[in-house]
């Protein structure tokens, strides 16, 4: 890859990560190396069964790799916060690492998530993306909280708007289907 990109999947709706592994599917199918480092993903019960059907559908792919970080639990109320920001720094260090492998593609899975609930700064993604060497394609997703400083150091920024989900009406989550 000659011009890799940053793109960002943000907002309210439903899709931001969809819409990350769309792009690695596209990629792994076009023989680029993919690498998917998840944000507050890892060991929360009720937040991932194992490993979720999606990375199962990359994981056949040799191009394909990923690492999970998180917690344990969810980030609520400052519970637990240190542990978070411990969890999400080795999280971004792992980024920084991505960057001196042969994976093309870095996603970023809840990066921004993790900023808006004060695990990261704003400042720490800014200078993630100044980072990028000129031949990887990062993709940042997640948050419902707008970013403009970062934002405007992107090449791609996207909104996923929800207008109306079945959650609205209390029908949860289905499996396969939203995870």
């Amino acid at each position: 890859m000659e011009n890799g990109l940053v793109q960002i999947f943000w907002g309210n709706g439903k899709g931001k990560t969809t819409a990350a592994l769309g792009t690695a599917l596209r990629a792994c199918g076009s023989d680029y190396n993919v690498h998917l480092i998840q944000f507050m993903k890892n060991g929360a019960p009720s937040l991932d069964e194992q490993i979720p059907g999606e990375i199962k559908s990359l994981e056949k792919f040799d191009n394909f790799s990923y690492k999970r970080f998180g917690a344990g639990d969810w980030v609520i109320n400052e519970r637990n916060k240190q542990e978070h920001i411990k969890k999400a720094e080795e999280a971004l260090a792992h980024i920084y690492n991505s960057f001196n492998t042969d994976s093309q593609i870095i996603i970023a899975d809840e990066i921004l998530y993790a900023v808006q609930l004060g695990l990261l700064s704003e400042e720490q993604i800014i200078e993630l993306i100044k980072s990028k060497p000129k031949d990887k394609e990062l993709i940042l997703t997640g948050s419902h909280k707008p970013f403009p400083k970062i934002f405007a150091e992107a090449d791609l920024v996207t909104e996923i708007k929800k207008i109306k989900h079945p959650y609205d009406k209390g029908i949860l989550a289905r499996k396969g289907i939203e995870y």
